[in-house]
């Protein structure tokens, strides 16, 4: 059940923040490409972090692998957005109410705190949520307000691959339940 060729799928985890670009739209504040560049390594950041923790504390070999899978990806293309900063001379700039800073802290919180099988279920929940936020992010909120050409093709090239990574700990997901 390995998901193969994700290389570029976690590259927009760092969308995950949907709701900030929401509510910088309605306060009329546009959400600009330094921003996305932060949150796109911040988001990358943390899936690495989520990631480590279920490759020591997984209690099942797909677990572990699933995540050592996530943390590679995550760690490549995080590499990919850092290339890309420098290459642009942008400097990112976190937006100021970063709300999922403190819900990455909550989960890291869980994550830590549980263990055995209780522990998988824990971080394959986050992945699900963690991938879906991001591609509702990249579709609705991103994709739309990135204004450099390179930053928004990296965008779309991992996309499909976000789908996948969610769709991988979907299965695993629903496998605990049988």
């Amino acid at each position: 059940m390995r998901v193969t060729h994700l290389a570029g799928a976690i590259a927009l985890s760092a969308l995950m923040l949907a709701p900030s670009a929401a509510n910088a739209r309605a306060s009329g504040a546009a959400v600009d490409d330094p921003t996305i560049c932060a949150i796109f390594d911040a988001a990358n950041t943390w899936d690495i972090e989520t990631s480590d923790i279920a490759i020591k504390k997984g209690s099942t070999r797909e677990v572990r692998d699933l995540a050592a899978m996530f943390s590679r990806d995550h760690k490549a293309v995080r590499q990919q957005g850092r290339d890309l900063v420098k290459k642009l001379s942008v400097t990112p700039t976190p937006p100021k109410d970063f709300a999922l800073a403190t819900d990455h802290e909550q989960a890291m919180k869980t994550l830590q705190s549980t263990s055995g099988k209780a522990f998988d279920r824990a971080y394959l929940t986050h992945e699900v949520a963690y991938h879906k936020a991001v591609i509702d992010a990249i579709t609705n909120s991103f994709i739309p307000a990135t204004q450099n050409a390179e930053l928004k093709a990296l965008e779309v090239k991992v996309g499909p691959a976000f789908q996948a990574h969610m769709l991988a700990a979907q299965r695993l997901l629903d496998g605990m339940a049988e």
